[in-house]
């Protein structure tokens, strides 16, 4: 046997989810392009989780559970409170939402029934989770989420007790929509892993979410933001990027393992942000970004993936950099949930092996002897 660093390049599973091929993403065979111009993020996770986009009846049904599953246990909202001051946002979130097992009498029951109703709660849950927790380490009150809103309305209004205006919604919902699923990323490989045991979906979305929380996988959009902040103005943007390139240090937001000639979702983030630093009269982070992708592109041959704009897209809707990581979290729940649910569909024990590079043979030694 021989080991592939990084299972690059193998193929672990079949899955009828998503699909990313000669750089094209697809959701159920339906462009990213499509999807992020024109679904909402309720049709896209009808999609993800049924197969197919959902009928107006069929919409409406699931924005009306989802509205109705949002509101979390108070026992939930009592553990928050007692986080210790300044914790990990996608700690206190892997946290939470396993504790939310504790609560649902569902939790270890296996039907395909009774998984989509829990994913019909984590997915409706999540959002109110992440608010709450941005609340209440500022010493506010969580607030309830309302009816007949979408999912990015809600958590926008949850998390500054505003109505969001109309862009801030429309970002958002593109965002969540961008992120929603990404073929066999290693938070949706981890989530399989998990249930391929016959653990149960909290259990996977709990790992789904600790592998999001490293910083080449979901902290990467949080790792985008924190060098705009300081490189800080426009004129610093050559320097920095030479310098960057000269000491071999990583840039971060350029790059993917999948896409070679760029990633498709990133146009749809870069024009969202440029629209929204118009809006907001801040025009610097997108003017910081443009600088920075043409320095790399025409330096180094790379391209910006979804993490470049979406840094620009959340701080322009005044989102803390913090937040970034676990709002991917709320969009990538859909993904999550629908390969979980695939997973127990077609069940195998997901158990790879390793090749073996220690000694051959070794001696047992007596412990007097060692």
């Amino acid at each position: 046997m021989t080991a592939t660093k990084g299972l690059e390049g193998i193929v672990a599973t079949t899955s009828s989810i998503s699909s990313i091929i000669d750089g094209v993403l697809t959701y159920r065979g339906i462009n990213i392009d499509d999807l992020a111009e024109q679904a909402s993020f309720e049709e896209v996770v009808y999609l993800l989780w049924f197969g197919k986009l959902p009928t107006q009846s069929e919409l409406d049904q699931l924005n009306k559970d989802l509205v109705e599953n949002a509101a979390v246990p108070s026992q939930i909202l009592e553990q928050l409170k007692m986080y210790p001051k300044g914790v990990n946002s996608m700690a206190a979130l892997r946290t939470a939402i396993s504790s939310l097992a504790l609560y649902d009498k569902e939790a270890n029951e296996m039907s395909r029934e009774a998984n989509v109703r829990k994913a019909i709660r984590l997915q409706a849950q999540v959002g109110t989770i992440v608010a709450a927790f941005a609340r209440i380490r500022e010493g506010k009150e969580p607030i309830a989420p309302k009816s007949g809103v979408s999912l990015a309305h809600n958590f926008l209004y949850m998390l500054t007790g505003e109505q969001p205006e109309d862009i801030a919604v429309e970002a958002l919902n593109k965002a969540l929509v961008l992120h929603a699923d990404h073929e066999l990323n290693a938070s949706t490989f981890a989530a399989r892993v998990t249930v391929a045991t016959l653990s149960d979906i909290y259990s996977g979305i709990t790992s789904a979410i600790g592998a999001l929380k490293g910083p080449l996988h979901g902290g990467a959009n949080e790792a985008v933001m924190a060098m705009l902040e300081e490189i800080g103005t426009a004129d610093n943007v050559e320097s920095y990027v030479n310098r960057k390139l000269e000491n071999k240090e990583k840039l971060m937001g350029f790059g993917h393992r999948v896409y070679k000639n760029g990633d498709p979702r990133a146009k749809h983030l870069m024009k969202m942000s440029e629209e929204l630093g118009k809006i907001t009269g801040n025009m610097n982070w997108f003017n910081m970004s443009t600088q920075i992708e043409e320095l790399v592109t025409s330096k180094k041959g790379l391209k910006p993936n979804v993490d470049f704009y979406s840094a620009s897209v959340y701080t322009s809707l005044r989102i803390p950099r913090d937040l970034f990581t676990p709002i991917f979290a709320i969009s990538r729940m859909s993904g999550w949930t629908a390969h979980i649910l695939e997973q127990y569909e077609n069940n195998r024990l997901i158990r790879p092996r390793a090749e073996y590079t220690g000694p051959a043979t070794a001696p047992y030694v007596p412990i007097e002897k060692r």
